[in-house]
């Protein structure tokens, strides 16, 4: 997928999720930190948005935001108009339907006593209408199929498989509740080279065939490079660059986002 491509298309697609001044301070008085810093951005239906930045620069605590395991200090943001800062209860319940995760690392968010089955099962406990055995084996069936995998998996343990196949099945237990929106925070932070550039592959086809939403979080601008359509860049809690992602990559604007680049060499190289 060229950047150039997503950028085109961009413009066109209307917005699913609208942030609007989101802010998250952690602690009170002279020695309280401003993680989050009154970010405002549109995620675009069906595309892949990414947010860049160093550790520590406030993407992984505006990711929680978004998928209300963290309370914002103030601000709001909205999933087709509706305010998700005020969901509780069922309603809450209901958007977690909507909007899935995918985090760094899948060993550690996996009950190692349970088989993948069980793993995959569970996921559809937030389901306000618990689906039959058959409908739970269908949406497994068809889960695993996205994602790449085969269905022998189901009886195996998180142990006995490898790190990609682990992050796989995290990204099935996601597909089962068929969502609009994944976010994957830091997704390929553990994996080598070569599963990485599967696993982003992998999102790649996910969004095509399924038509999803998907939020790329990443301290790696060169991933960021190779799958969105549109990049946030983060420093120090506050976004300091946004726009389409052949804009931001090939001509940045901040000094941040020029520092990043400076550590992807050949993003700029062109091949005679």
């Amino acid at each position: 997928m060229s950047a150039t491509d997503g950028g085109e298309r961009n413009g066109q697609a209307k917005p699913l999720i609208e942030v609007n001044q989101l802010t998250r301070i952690f602690g009170r008085g002279p020695g309280a930190v401003t993680a989050v810093n009154a970010a405002t951005f549109s995620v675009p239906e069906r595309h892949i948005v990414t947010i860049v930045g160093e550790s520590g620069s406030g993407k992984s605590t505006l990711s929680r935001m978004l998928l209300r395991l963290l309370e914002p200090s103030s601000g709001s943001f909205t999933l087709e108009g509706k305010d998700v800062t005020k969901l509780r209860g069922g309603h809450l319940k209901s958007y977690w339907q909507e909007v899935q995760a995918v985090f760094q690392d899948p060993f550690s968010s996996f009950n190692q006593f349970f088989p993948i089955r069980r793993l995959l099962e569970d996921a559809t406990g937030v389901l306000k209408q618990k689906p039959s055995a058959s409908e739970r084996q269908h949406r497994m069936e068809e889960a695993l199929r996205h994602v790449g995998l085969n269905l022998d998996v189901l009886d195996k343990h998180p142990h006995q498989l490898s790190g990609g196949q682990r992050q796989r099945v995290m990204m099935a237990r996601a597909l089962m509740l068929r969502p609009r929106v994944l976010i994957a925070d830091e997704a390929t932070s553990m994996l080598d080279a070569s599963l990485r550039a599967n696993i982003l592959n992998l999102l790649d086809d996910i969004r095509k065939e399924l038509g999803m939403t998907i939020l790329f979080v990443t301290h790696d601008l060169g991933q960021a490079s190779y799958i969105a359509d549109y990049v946030l860049v983060m420093y120090k809690g506050d976004i300091v660059e946004q726009g389409d992602a052949d804009k931001v990559l090939w001509n940045p604007q901040h000094e941040y986002t020029q520092r990043l680049l400076a550590d992807v060499p050949k993003l700029h190289e062109v091949s005679a």
